[in-house]
């Protein structure tokens, strides 16, 4: 694939969400979707996975330009030790809910900014607690009819519908969304770049 010539930041994603969070902040940014592979050994500790996975979509992205900044990012659900993804199907995503209804789970945001030009980069994370209330099993259902719950790790978007079912949280709301802001605006400004100055 032929080397892009675009300055300036270069998101190595398709969320809308994360895009979202990047414009809030008054970013001007380049989309491109990372091609990575997603998949990782098992027994690897969620905070190695969503580092992992964050540095390979960023660093797949990178590859292919001259200069930019790439930020790539991941997140997952931990419940109890046990690592939750994205749905397969309406069944696992019925699944998934009902074993976090009425407890307490981590959610970690991976983040990785490489600098297509010199190969500096930035690997880290954020762990947030997010409590759900107990949840009916036909309220399960119609959130599911919804389709909302099928791409989101957990099964739930506490941005969008999922949010009625949060009781409470403790850490970066951002990171759960998908995108640790605070983390972000740090690394960025190791790489000279200030969101608050225009």
């Amino acid at each position: 694939m032929e080397e892009k010539t675009k300055k300036g930041i270069i998101l190595a994603s398709s969320s809308p969400r994360r895009q979202e969070m990047l414009r809030n902040l008054g970013l001007i940014f380049t989309i491109h979707p990372s091609g990575a592979d997603e998949t990782v050994d098992d027994g690897l500790k969620p905070a190695a996975i969503v580092e992992l996975l964050s540095e390979r979509k960023a660093a797949d992205v990178a590859s292919q330009y001259k200069e930019g900044l790439v930020i790539g990012s991941d997140t997952i659900v931990v419940l109890e030790g046990k690592v939750l993804g994205k749905p397969k199907d309406e069944q696992e995503a019925f699944s998934m809910l009902s074993s976090l209804q009425g407890k307490s789970h981590s959610v970690f945001s991976g983040l990785a900014i490489i600098d297509a030009g010199t190969g500096k980069r930035k690997t880290g994370y954020v762990e947030t607690k997010v409590t759900m209330r107990e949840v009916t099993s036909a309220e399960i259902r119609q959130y599911i009819a919804t389709g909302e719950p099928m791409d989101k790790a957990g099964a739930y978007a506490i941005q969008g519908l999922g949010s009625i079912f949060i009781e409470g949280i403790v850490g970066d709301y951002f990171s759960v969304v998908g995108l640790p802001i605070r983390l972000m605006a740090d690394y960025l400004g190791e790489f000279g770049v200030s969101i608050l100055t225009k």
